[in-house]
């Protein structure tokens, strides 16, 4: 608790909770989804990105709609059936086979869109209410600290249980311990919020000029995620050679050696705005030298030098950066959850985007070459300091409907 200063709401530590069982479930999944998409599509990239294409694309277009459905039917149980959402995708992976796969996809991409729709929207606008400004940097950290934690345990599990059993048993163990999430869910406190927007309105305002930064910096975070997410995975299990264990290992030593300064950094930028300005565009160059450093990358020790190099400077990037739009999202008001759905908006807008570029790029440039995409997505991401401007705050953020 010396930590924080003063006493933290006890719907913080409910999500923080939560948060913690879907890192633990998902980081099982996290580097080993797409590359059992890439065997499952006989090393063929260009389905995996298709799919990844799809969901996001598909999560977009009825994003508006969703969040005018969560004002009859509460956040709180929005969350819940989430989760059955989340063990029904998961669980239908150790179903999939080579024959049947066409078949399955479309349902996966029908639960994966159900699953997001009434997950992070309630997640976000509570994360934003629930933290205070005196300490969001450290809870932020906190929550970074807890899923890198976690996170790290995932990988190497995962890499086992690959080397011994098979994927099946993998999506298995990971839908039992995405159950779990139901539990902490009752303990976070009601809110009161309503999506005020229509459908066409959610539209016009994504693509208004006032909000042009926002789509810029949270587009930048959709589109370095993608690399990291889909091609990174792929790019070091044919480094590798298919050695699952090895892959697990070292995802989870980079991991796990960044945790304690990960904190330290959320104590810091809590001491003024000047820090977390400071902090996000040294870390973000930095961050972005590390994509292009990764273009090189030959071998397993490589992956471990330059892995946890990229795991430092990502702390430094994205501690600021996500405590910044929880900060916006809290001065919102009762504006909120409209911010929080143009921020999902462009944070899938911009995977979409980038999972087009890297179709292009793949036609005439190697897999690494993708990592420039990310590099100068990390540089975008300073465009976030144009939302903060005092004469434009009232209309981003206060505009009546």
């Amino acid at each position: 608790m010396r930590y924080f200063d003063g006493n933290i709401e006890k719907g913080f530590t409910a999500l923080l909770s939560m948060r913690a069982i879907q890192t633990l479930a998902g980081g099982l999944l996290g580097v080993f989804l797409p590359i059992f998409l890439y065997n499952l599509f006989e090393e063929n990239i260009r389905p995996v990105i298709y799919f990844f294409l799809a969901s996001s694309f598909v999560y977009v277009v009825l994003l508006g709609i969703g969040a005018q459905f969560l004002n009859t039917f509460g956040f709180r149980r929005a969350l819940a059936l989430s989760i059955l959402f989340g063990v029904s995708f998961y669980g239908l992976f150790s179903f999939v086979t080579e024959e049947n796969v066409l078949y399955i996809i479309p349902i996966l991409l029908l639960l994966l869109t159900l699953d997001r729709l009434l997950y992070w929207i309630p997640y976000h606008v509570d994360f934003a209410k629930f933290t205070d400004k005196e300490n969001r940097g450290r809870e932020v950290s906190l929550l970074f600290a807890s899923i890198e934690f976690l996170g790290a345990l995932g990988p190497v599990v995962a890499g086992y249980l690959l080397d011994i059993l098979n994927f099946k048993v993998l999506f298995i163990v990971a839908t039992v311990l995405y159950s779990f999430m139901l539990i902490p869910i009752f303990k976070i406190p009601k809110t009161n919020e309503s999506f005020s927007w229509s459908y066409g309105k959610t539209w016009k305002e994504f693509f208004s000029k006032e909000r042009r930064a926002a789509l810029i910096a949270l587009g930048a975070i959709g589109a370095e995620n993608t690399v990291a997410v889909v091609i990174w995975p792929i790019f070091i299990f044919e480094i590798l050679h298919g050695n699952y264990l090895q892959i697990g290992a070292l995802s989870t030593i980079v991991v796990g050696l960044t945790i304690a300064l990960q904190l330290g950094t959320g104590k810091y930028i809590d001491f003024g705005s000047m820090a977390k300005q400071k902090t996000l565009r040294i870390g973000s160059l930095f961050y972005a030298v590390g994509w292009i450093i990764k273009i090189f990358v030959a071998t397993a020790f490589q992956i471990f030098i330059v892995g946890f190099y990229h795991g430092l400077t990502k702390i430094f990037t994205m501690t600021p950066f996500d405590t910044l739009i929880y900060e916006i999202a809290a001065d919102s008001g009762h504006y909120v959850d409209e911010f929080t759905v143009l921020r999902e908006m462009a944070i899938h807008t911009g995977r979409v985007l980038t999972l087009i570029l890297i179709l292009g790029f793949l036609f005439f440039f190697n897999l690494e070459s993708t990592f420039i995409i990310a590099a100068t997505a990390s540089l975008l991401l300073n465009a976030v300091y144009f939302i903060r401007k005092p004469e434009l705050r009232g209309n981003i953020m206060h505009k009546h409907v």
